[in-house]
């Protein structure tokens, strides 16, 4: 018996999981109903590779043509040239003040203006090309659809949809579908890519609130699938891949230079994010999970109230992200055009309009 066997043990606890007078054997997939599985939780990890490998062929065969054919350009800022000395004051801080700027030019027997230069050059070579930003966008616009549709048409005919109710009636005694099995692991592996190839992407100024997201998300499928919560996790992944849609497709637009375009789908990505993220999450998947329970399950588990902690969390970043887009699409509307990178930009990012305010 291995030592860890006890921790496992208490880890596994039905006390903490499941409902009183619940056990895991109650919920023993059989023939007449299939449960939820935790030990199927290990699939979208090797799946997420197959993700990363469907990314990288998309972008490289199909999105990575395909801008190139709107005009988008590939090519990268002109490199700075060699110098050791500004090098490592720019590995220390990238951003100088007039003082330093001085003092480097003293020390180098340079101008001022020829100091400023290598900065502005040392910083855009890190940038990545436009083409790359677009290929991204278009791979999350493509998962995104994908996603959404999938959900939308095996939801179509399932209770919970139009009444919320159902999504505790009966619990923990409701059997998992074929279609919601593959809707979760797909989800799962999704996000699993996302959190790990956010650190090779275009850096962006929301990268840890992004990054806590994902892992929010993930924590949250792998609760509900555990917890046979199910019912309400598809409503959840429902309600925010709609919005993404369409905010990757006003990137898109905005690296393909089509301003009015970008616009259009700006202020539609806006009314779905206020309707999606501010409106059902909170006013019906919320207000369920927090108020229904009580009316329809005489006692939760204490792994319930994890999860609707992390679904709170989740309302945060959205409404930190709520205030984002509104305050730049303040600034947008005042200069005359939406930005289509409305939640958030690239750290290196920096126009003049955000200078200004």
């Amino acid at each position: 018996m291995s030592v860890f066997q006890p921790l496992i043990d208490a880890f596994w606890s039905p006390d903490i999981w499941l409902p009183p007078n619940t056990q895991w054997s109650d919920l023993e997939p059989n023939e007449w109903v299939q449960y939820t599985d935790h030990r199927h939780l290990i699939y979208p990890l090797p799946m997420a590779v197959v993700v990363l490998l469907i990314r990288y062929l998309l972008e490289k065969y199909c999105f990575s043509p395909f801008g190139l054919s709107l005009g988008i350009k590939s090519t990268k800022p002109k490199k700075a040239p060699n110098n050791d000395l500004l090098e490592k004051t720019f590995a220390r801080n990238s951003k100088w003040n007039h003082k330093e700027v001085v003092g480097l030019a003293k020390r180098l027997d340079w101008t001022e203006r020829q100091v400023e230069r290598w900065m502005r050059l040392r910083r855009a070579q890190d940038k990545p090309s436009t083409l790359i930003k677009f290929c991204e966008s278009s791979w999350r616009c493509f998962y995104y659809t994908f996603s959404f549709h999938y959900g939308l048409v095996f939801l179509w005919n399932k209770p919970w949809l139009l009444n919320i109710d159902y999504c505790w009636i009966g619990y923990p005694h409701q059997g998992v579908t074929r279609d919601t099995w593959w809707y979760y692991m797909m989800s799962l592996s999704f996000y699993w890519s996302l959190a790990v190839s956010q650190f090779f992407d275009v850096k962006r100024k929301d990268f840890w609130q992004m990054f806590v997201h994902h892992i929010c998300t993930i924590c949250l499928l792998s609760f509900s699938w555990i917890c046979n919560f199910h019912r309400i996790g598809t409503l959840v992944l429902l309600t925010h891949d709609c919005g993404d849609i369409f905010l990757e497709l006003a990137k898109m637009a905005q690296y393909a230079k089509y301003q009015k375009l970008c616009d259009f789908i700006s202020v539609v990505f806006i009314f779905v994010w206020l309707l999606t993220r501010i409106g059902l999450f909170p006013f019906w998947i919320l207000y369920s999970t927090s108020v229904n329970t009580s009316q329809v399950v005489n006692q939760m588990s204490p792994a319930y109230y994890i999860f609707n902690g992390l679904l709170f969390l989740l309302l945060g970043l959205h409404l930190y992200w709520t205030h984002l887009i509104l305050r730049i699409a303040y600034l947008s509307w005042n200069a005359g055009k939406m930005d289509g990178d409305i939640r958030s930009s690239s750290s290196d990012e920096i126009t003049v309009d955000d200078d200004s305010n």
